[in-house]
């Protein structure tokens, strides 16, 4: 079974190569609604695209998403637990809000580090 994200993807080449045929936007929706059923994406996410495809935005034809820089996936690993542990040791009464702005981590962060990882 396809994954929303491989649906979505398809349904961007699809709306691609009706709009490298120059099918108009309106004309394009409901001719994939017919194929693709309730799982099918708005009109107004066919305009956009449609709209993207025959350049009329500045925006570049891409069909993947593109990797985003973020916050990291991970503050659990071992040098991040191991500054935790080190402002710990070095107050024991330390808030975790303390420690938080002292390592630079959300105070959830480091909750999760205190509790779960580190066990205190």
């Amino acid at each position: 079974m396809a994954t929303s994200h491989d649906l979505l993807t398809k349904q961007r080449s699809v709306t691609e190569c009706l709009a490298a045929e120059r099918c108009s936007a309106a004309n394009t929706h409901p001719r994939m609604k017919t194929v693709c059923g309730e799982m099918f994406i708005s009109d107004c996410a066919v305009r956009k695209w449609v709209k993207i495809f025959k350049g009329e935005d500045a925006r570049e034809t891409i069909l993947h998403d593109r990797k985003r820089s973020g916050r990291p996936l991970s503050t659990s690993d071992t040098a991040h637990r191991e500054k935790v542990d080190c402002v710990i040791r070095a107050n024991l009464k330390a808030k975790q809000n303390e420690i938080a702005d002292e390592v630079g981590f959300s105070k959830e962060r480091v909750h999760h580090i205190v509790t779960t990882v580190l066990g205190y």
